[in-house]
C-alpha cells in the first residue's frame, strides 16, 4: 500500500458517541469563503449566512469497525468545521463539513489519527465539571470555556441567531452526513460518510462561551446561531472514497 493513502480513511471507524455538543456561529458568507478550496461551496442560510461549528464529542471504544470493544479507546474530540456543499461527478449533492481544525486530549488520539486522516490532530487539555445545574468545558492551553444548562428544558435561540425556531437551527445543527479533504495537487476530493441512527439533537441553553479558534479568525458580524446536544449514539465512519474534482459551473465554490 502506498503510505500516503494510509491517510485517506482506509478502514471504517466506529465508537459512541457519549455526548457531543455543537456550538454552530453564523457568519456573513464573504468571510468564510477564502478558508474553503474551490471544489466545495458554502451551505448557506438566505444566500447571507454561512456557519462555523465547534463539535466538542466524548467518544467511548473508538476503534475499527468490527473490533471488539474492550480494543477501543475512550477520547475526547474537538472539531472545528465549516458547513459545505460537495457536486460529485455523478451530479450529487452533498451536504457536509470542511475541518479546519482537529484537537483531542490523548497523545494516542492525535498519533494514530494523524496516520490515518489528514485532520491534522494536535493535543489539549480539557476539563469538564458537572454541578447541580450546569456543565462546564475548559481548556486552558486552547483557551475555550463553555458553559450550559443540564435540563433539557425548552429555551429560546441565542440572541441575534438568523434563524426564526429550532426547526430551522436544526438544519445546521452538526455533524453532518459526510466530512470532506481536498488534495488540490491532485486535484482529489475525499469523501468520509457517517453513519448513525436516533439522531436527536436538543436545543441547548448556552450560558457563557469564549473559543480563541474563533477569535484568532478575526471575523466580523458573526453570532451564535444555535446549540444542539446529542448523547449515547452509536457512530461510525465508513471507509473513505475518492474521486478526481472535474471543475464546472455547477461544483465550483463561486457559484
Amino acid at each position: 500500500m502506498n503510505l500516503s493513502n494510509l491517510k485517506n480513511h482506509p478502514f471504517g471507524v466506529e465508537a459512541l458517541f457519549e455526548s457531543s455538543v455543537v456550538l454552530t456561529f453564523a457568519v456573513p458568507k464573504k468571510q468564510l469563503e477564502p478558508l474553503i478550496p474551490d471544489c466545495l461551496q458554502l451551505d448557506t442560510f438566505q444566500d447571507k449566512w454561512a456557519f462555523i461549528a465547534i463539535a466538542m464529542v466524548q467518544t467511548k471504544n473508538l476503534r475499527p469497525k468490527g473490533f471488539p470493544k474492550l480494543l477501543g479507546n475512550d477520547f475526547f474530540l474537538i472539531g472545528y468545521r465549516i458547513f459545505v456543499r460537495y457536486t460529485t461527478n455523478k451530479g450529487k449533492r452533498l451536504r457536509g463539513l470542511y475541518i479546519i481544525k482537529s484537537e483531542t486530549d490523548k497523545q494516542k488520539m492525535a498519533f494514530m489519527g494523524n496516520i490515518f486522516t489528514h485532520y491534522n490532530y494536535t493535543t489539549t487539555d480539557i476539563t469538564k465539571i458537572k454541578t447541580k445545574n450546569n456543565v462546564e468545558i475548559t481548556s486552558k492551553k486552547s483557551n475555550f470555556k463553555i458553559t450550559y444548562k443540564k435540563d433539557d428544558k425548552a429555551t429560546d435561540l441565542p440572541k441575534n441567531s438568523p434563524f426564526l425556531n429550532w426547526k430551522e437551527a436544526r438544519r445546521f445543527a452538526g455533524p453532518l452526513p459526510f466530512t470532506f479533504t481536498y488534495n488540490k495537487e491532485k486535484k482529489e476530493v475525499l469523501i468520509i460518510e457517517g453513519v448513525r441512527q436516533n439522531w436527536k439533537p436538543k436545543p441547548l441553553k448556552v450560558i457563557e462561551y469564549k473559543f480563541e479558534f474563533i477569535n484568532a479568525l478575526k471575523l466580523k458580524n458573526h453570532h451564535l446561531a444555535n446549540a444542539f446536544i446529542i448523547e449515547h449514539i452509536p457512530y461510525y465512519w465508513k471507509k473513505g472514497k475518492k474521486e478526481i474534482w472535474k471543475q464546472n459551473e455547477k461544483n465550483f465554490k463561486a457559484s
